[in-house]
């Protein structure tokens, strides 16, 4: 059972510590929390739901249409939106409402658009493979094999490649990165770009993970996602997804019997926030982040 839960909740992990990354992304570089990325989410599920249910095509294609539109939304908000904010130096108490307001809005939309009943993808949910004493249905495992390649993807990316550290340095000191040279606004847009694919896919792997959605679903994520954003340190990709296993990690396992019988399941969003609670207590800055000087 302690092997079942573990794998459960490396598997929920995965996905609170890639839609963490596409926060901590654009948190990092523009201090903007962005309540909207939880329906960017549900958007990205949606779409794929579109292309893997009436239009029967391969949910491997299906996802990469969901996280490649996801990405142009992304990019069109900036645009529309958070870039004309920025001219114009809105502060951080205007860029939060706005950020409430278009969660609003979208998911309005959402519910226009696809209506309020839940969507399952075209997977198999009495399909199990068994390995040893632990049971994976298909979805889980399509969800967990996938999310291992993006993972790693981003963390190569930000410490390998020009494009990542210029993200890491603006992240550092965005001022001192413009006169640095780094073209700011290009890498806003990569910024946004890589937030908003990686939106796409923990949409599709959370509507996997738990077969049925609906367009309310990417709300409902949200909390644990900031939550892992916080644990792993506000602002550090890195961080992010290391919050994002260990926040998993500990919700399955809080239901464990050996530990003293374990919690009901219900109360496993309890477990992650009182684990926040005393994480941050012993370490403010979260697990991979810094420490900051009054």
């Amino acid at each position: 059972m302690f092997l079942q839960l573990l794998v459960n909740g490396l598997v929920t992990g995965a996905v609170y510590a890639i839609a963490a990354a596409g926060v901590s992304l654009v948190y990092g570089i523009l201090r903007l929390v962005n309540f909207a990325y939880g329906d960017m989410m549900a958007f990205g599920a949606l779409i794929a739901y579109g292309c893997n249910g009436p239009l029967h095509l391969n949910m491997v294609v299906a996802a990469l249409a969901g996280m490649a539109a996801t990405a142009v939304l992304s990019l069109l908000l900036d645009v529309v939106l958070w870039k004309p904010l920025r001219t114009r130096r809105a502060g951080f108490m205007s860029l939060f409402l706005a950020s409430i307001g278009l969660a609003l809005v979208l998911r309005q939309a959402l519910l226009l658009a696809a209506g309020p009943q839940p969507e399952s993808y075209r997977v198999d949910p009495y399909r199990v493979f068994v390995l040893g004493s632990v049971r994976l249905s298909e979805a889980q495992l399509v969800a967990v094999v996938t999310a291992v390649a993006p993972i790693v993807v981003v963390a190569l990316f930000l410490a390998r490649t020009t494009a990542g550290r210029a993200l890491r340095a603006m992240a550092d000191d965005r001022s001192l990165a413009a006169v640095a040279g780094i073209d700011v606004v290009r890498a806003t847009q990569v910024a946004w770009l890589l937030s908003g694919l990686l939106a796409g896919l923990a949409g599709v792997l959370a509507g996997l993970v738990e077969y049925s959605f609906d367009p309310n679903f990417g709300f409902q994520l949200l909390l644990p996602v900031f939550a892992a954003v916080v644990l792993g340190g506000i602002g550090s990709a890195y961080g992010a997804l290391a919050g994002g296993f260990v926040l998993g990690v500990a919700q399955e396992l809080s239901t464990w019997g050996g530990f003293a019988g374990g919690v009901n399941p219900v109360y496993k969003p309890v477990v992650a926030f009182a684990l926040l609670t005393l994480a941050l207590l012993v370490r403010p800055q979260g697990l991979l982040g810094r420490a900051r000087v009054a």
